[in-house]
Order: structure tokens, then C-alpha cells, then sequence
């Protein structure tokens, strides 16, 4: 399935009455009051991220019938901060933190004697539906893969932002447009079955992967947690070269299109490359020059970890079950 016409984006379906609220707004004109009652919603659930996500997404494509205007709207972003604090608070409660870096970059290297989680699930049990699944959750993050850390660049200096930019190079296709990164994705969406719109999955994926993406949004769009986010993308780039080469095996197990197995092909070589990029010429140099941002940095590889072993727990809870992992369970053609 894909898409031959590209349309604007449509707002979502609100998830609770955060939601509702976001969503009621974006419909009137910019300076409507907006209030939300974040102080006691759940920071991982489907409410709040949805909530946060929609706002975010102002700060991207936008969506179809929205005033512009709203995009730096005061109001909103003062609603849009009470969001975060409740999701940021929730995270730095459920993760160590602390200053040992080196530690923290190391345990990325270390791979299990047996694959683990979800990867573990799909190399050894999955049958063509988990993977659409798959692929259905991680779309709300590939089809702007790169588009956060784009933040960082003016916000770094000297060798860290000179080798942060070489790596974003090589994520946006090296100048090609055919080998962008989110297109590859796209084409391997398309070759699933699946439609290759942007974001078109929005309403049936659930909290975890939002707030996988809204942690990327958060991180890029605060100054102060630029280390966060290179600690969150040195994580993405160590750990993606092993992850991509299972998912390689899996997909020519189950004799998947080409396109498929070409995104994935495509991150087992980069990422390889890009994981001493990112210790040894972003991190290194940023924390030699920087070091209070150290902490930060620990933090952004502590969070990922956190949020993707969320993600993790809710395919692997409907799986085992025999049950789509997905708010709606989508037709399969």
C-alpha cells in the first residue's frame, strides 16, 4: 500500500481530556486559552503524550487546518510546559543517573550471549503480522528519524558539532534525496503494505513509542538538556548496528520485499561508523570542553534505555498473548 498524493497531516483522536483539550484548541485561532490539569496525569500514558505529541508536531509538519500562529503561541507553550515537567519529573525518578559515563557507554557495547526482548521475539517466533506491527510502532519515530537532533547543531561547538552534523549527513542520504533515511522507511512501509504517509499511524500506536518520540522533542527543543540528547543519540547509533543485522535475518526468514530489508541493511554498516563518531568526536570533545553536562549526558543514555524497555514490554505483553499490540487492530491485506 502507499500513498501516490502527499496531504497535509490530520489532527488526531483525542485519548482523554488532555488531549481534548490540545486538539479543541488547535481547531479555533491562536490566543485561545488553553488549560490543562497535567499535575495528576500519568507521564507515560496515552493521554499526556498524545497531548505532547500534537504540540510537538507544530514544530514539524503541522496539520492540515491548523493555524500557524499556534506554533509559538504563548499560551500553548505554557500549557505545553506543564506537560513536560510532568513527563521530565517522571524521568529522572526512574532512572539512577549520576556522573560514570564511561560506564554507561560501555554497557551499550556489551550484547547479550542470547538476543533479548522484543529482537529476541522476532528473530525466533515472529510471524509477518508482528512485524507490520513492528514496523506500524516504530513509523511515529522513522518518519522524522533524524529531524531532533538537528536541534543540537547550533546549540554545540567545535569538533561536536562539526561530527554531529557528519553523522546527521549520512541520516538525511548524504545529500540524495532517494537515500534519506525516513524515505528508506517510508519505501519499506509501502513494501509491507502498510501506507507510507507520514505519521498515518498516529492514532493506533499507543503511549510508549510516543513518548519514546516526545523524549527526542523535549530533549531538542530545551538548550538545557543538549546533552541529554547526544547522550539519546549516541545510544540510537551504538546500539543500532546489532539490532538492524537481527532484524536483516528476521526479514530474510520471512522472505520480505527487498525494500524492507534494505532499511535495515542500510543501519548495520552506517551505524557502525556512527557509533565511534558519536563517542569519541561528540561526546569526548563536548564533555572535555563542557563537563557539567556529563550528568546530562548519562541521563539521555538512562532514559532511552527506560523508554525503549516500555516500548518493549507492551509488544511483548500482547504478543505473548496472541493479541495486536496496537490501540486498534489494523486489517491486514
Amino acid at each position: 500500500m502507499t500513498t501516490s498524493v502527499r496531504t497535509r497531516l490530520a489532527l488526531p483522536r483525542a485519548r482523554g481530556a488532555l488531549s481534548d483539550a490540545v486538539l479543541t484548541a488547535l481547531r479555533s485561532e491562536p490566543g485561545t486559552p488553553v488549560s490543562l490539569a497535567a499535575a495528576d496525569a500519568d507521564p507515560y500514558g496515552d493521554d499526556l503524550h498524545l497531548a505532547l505529541y500534537t504540540l510537538y508536531e507544530l514544530h514539524y509538519q503541522g496539520f492540515d487546518g491548523v493555524a500557524p500562529g499556534w506554533e509559538w503561541d504563548p499560551g500553548l507553550l505554557a500549557a505545553r510546559a506543564e506537560l513536560e515537567q510532568r513527563f521530565l519529573a517522571a524521568m529522572r525518578a526512574d532512572v539512577p543517573g549520576g556522573a560514570d559515563l564511561d560506564a554507561e557507554l560501555n554497557a551499550l557495547l556489551v550484547q547479550p550471549g542470547e538476543p533479548a526482548g522484543v529482537g529476541a521475539f522476532l528473530l525466533e517466533r515472529a510471524e509477518w503480522w508482528h512485524v507490520r506491527e513492528y514496523f506500524t510502532h516504530r513509523s511515529i519515530y522513522h518518519h522524522k528519524e533524524a529531524d531532533p537532533y538537528a536541534w543540537a547543531i547550533p546549540r554545540l561547538r567545535g569538533q561536536s558539532k562539526a561530527s554531529l552534523v557528519a553523522v546527521e549527513f549520512d541520516e538525511y542520504g548524504g545529500g540524495h534525496a532517494d537515500r534519506v533515511h525516513a524515505k528508506l522507511y517510508a519505501d519499506l512501509m509501502a513494501a509491507a503494505g502498510l501506507d507510507d504517509g507520514y505519521l498515518h499511524y498516529l492514532d493506533v500506536v499507543p503511549a510508549p513509542m510516543l513518548a519514546l518520540v516526545n523524549m527526542m522533542s523535549l530533549f531538542g527543543l530545551h538548550r538545557e538538556l543538549r546533552g541529554a540528547l547526544v547522550g539519546h543519540f549516541a545510544t540510537v547509533e551504538i546500539t543500532s548496528s546489532p539490532g538492524s543485522r537481527r532484524m536483516v535475518s528476521v526479514l530474510e526468514r520471512l522472505e520480505a520485499a527487498p525494500e524492507c530489508v534494505r532499511f535495515y541493511a542500510e543501519h548495520v554498516e552506517a551505524d557502525a561508523v556512527h557509533e565511534q563518531v558519536m563517542r569519541h568526536q561528540v561526546i569526548a570533545p563536548l564533555v572535555a570542553e563542557e563537563p557539567e553536562l556529563t550528568e546530562s549526558v548519562v541521563f539521555g543514555i538512562q532514559v532511552t534505555n527506560l523508554l525503549e524497555e516500555h516500548v518493549d514490554r507492551v509488544l511483548l505483553k500482547a504478543w505473548k498473548a496472541g493479541k495486536s499490540s496496537l490501540l486498534d487492530q489494523l486489517e491486514w491485506p
